[in-house]
């Protein structure tokens, strides 16, 4: 599928601050090295043209060749931390290292090159359990760097549409503060999370709110909770066999066809096998959306179905 962003979680989770520009190149970074099949290694090098960054950003040539130019000087000084679980110790290690090892622009042709680091190869190369993917046109239109970072943090949890409460603290890292920034709580939701919020909901496939907690009068976490845009009214449901109120086939309710032809699109192991070249997930969900409303269908599935937490 097109545009597929693949982070592994400890990257989702890390504490950086990037700007949007910087942001942007580094998965367009990712994409571009998916659609060309370049095997990212230490040694490997990715060519993005302004072209490229003008096409899935929408934005002039100007704005182009600046971000391009700019991840020159400024991108290779970039730094962020994660945390790991130590191999052979069992405990918990903090990581810090740098996103590109190598960056180089070519000015008459307009083209940046990009090598990451040995550390960062993993974090978007290795396929597991613990990584989230996401279509790059979901955040194409985020002018907002925290919206970008809080995007790829909700949507860490889209099986269940929730995030556990994250700490203020453990928030503030994985956004990037520095610890002088935004210390206000009053400036910290008006000036981050509530413009990052308004930019999710208007441009992104999610409606997310928020609540906060509290340990007396200081606000001490927030736990998001979002839903997923429906754009399929529910006569794309032709194949029914109406047996009760909300049944469809006798073994999905349309409640059920909904959440799983959304969890079954974004879940890698079932789509890698069941998209068609150049579908999108939302191309993948309004077909699955049809096909769940199969008997047969769902019982040839059952055990991924199951794996994604449907029961009969």
């Amino acid at each position: 599928m097109g545009d597929l962003v693949v982070k592994d979680n400890a990257l989702i989770n890390a504490s950086y601050n990037l700007e949007v520009s910087e942001q942007r190149l580094i998965l367009l970074s990712i994409v571009i090295a998916r659609e060309t099949g370049t095997v990212i290694d230490a040694t490997s090098t990715i060519r993005i043209h302004a072209s490229d960054y003008m096409q899935r950003f929408g934005v002039d040539k100007h704005a182009a060749y600046e971000a391009l130019k700019n991840a020159v000087h400024n991108l290779f000084g970039r730094q962020f931390s994660y945390s790991i679980i130590d191999t052979e110790t069992g405990n918990k290690k903090t990581v810090k290292s740098r996103w590109v090892q190598k960056i180089a622009y070519i000015d008459d042709s307009a083209i940046l090159e990009v090598a990451f680091t040995i550390d960062v190869v993993p974090l978007i190369t290795r396929l597991e359990q613990n990584f989230t993917s996401y279509q790059l046109k979901q955040v194409s239109q985020l002018t907002s760097k925290y919206a970008i970072r809080l995007y790829e943090m909700l949507i860490a949890w889209r099986d269940v549409e929730k995030t556990p409460v994250i700490e203020i603290y453990d928030f503030r890292y994985k956004l990037g503060l520095a610890e002088h920034e935004y210390k206000a709580m009053n400036h910290f939701k008006s000036r981050v999370l509530e413009p990052a919020i308004e930019q999710i909901n208007k441009f992104t496939d999610i409606t997310a709110e928020y609540e906060q907690f509290k340990s007396g009068r200081v606000i001490t976490g927030f736990q998001f909770k979002f839903t997923h845009k429906r754009n399929k009214p529910n006569h794309l449901l032709t194949d029914k066999d109406i047996n009760t109120p909300d049944s469809f086939n006798g073994l999905m309710t349309e409640k059920q066809i909904l959440l799983f032809a959304n969890k079954l699109a974004h879940d890698h192991a079932f789509s890698s096998k069941f998209a068609e070249a150049g579908e999108e997930y939302n191309d993948v969900e309004m077909r699955l959306i049809r096909k769940l409303a199969k008997p047969e269908f769902v019982r040839k599935y059952l055990k991924d179905l199951e794996r994604l937490g449907f029961k009969i």
